[in-house]
């Protein structure tokens, strides 16, 4: 399972802010009280220096040219770093910041992946959407109340 953290509305481009960005634009906008931005400022920090940042091991892979729309997905037993996100969720609360969290087994096409996340281009529609029977076939629950 992967975990995505992202404003529940778009911004002005029309793309959905993870968690991270959301909260420094609070601290960039100088909204944050000062005991507000002095965590974010030690969480950020800690999160630096724990966790790779995917652009410095591929450079591309946030490059809209290359990978349009790539996002940011937690693994699911990346525990400490869910967590992590949680933390900052509940500070966007405070600030009355819409957020959701976003659960997928398949979040897209991936361009960058580690032990704790992966980078990855979203389906699109045109090109992914499975518009016919898997070829599995119907689920269990579909085969008997097709009969």
């Amino acid at each position: 399972m992967f975990h995505r953290f992202q404003s529940s509305v778009p911004n002005r481009r029309g793309s959905f802010p993870g968690i991270f960005a959301m909260t420094n634009g609070l601290r960039d906008a100088g909204l944050l009280t000062p005991a507000d931005e002095e965590w974010v400022r030690w969480e950020n920090a800690h999160g630096e220096a724990a966790y790779t940042d995917p652009s410095t091991v591929v450079a591309d892979c946030y490059s809209p040219r290359t990978n349009p729309g790539a996002r940011s997905w937690f693994k699911g037993e990346a525990y400490e770093l869910l967590a992590m996100a949680r933390r900052y969720a509940a500070l966007l609360d405070c600030y009355e910041v819409p957020w959701v969290e976003l659960r997928t087994t398949r979040p897209g096409r991936l361009v960058f992946e580690d032990a704790m996340q992966v980078v990855a281009v979203p389906f699109v529609h045109e090109e992914h959407w499975p518009l016919r029977v898997p070829a599995s076939g119907l689920r269990g629950t579909d085969r008997a109340r097709s009969r």
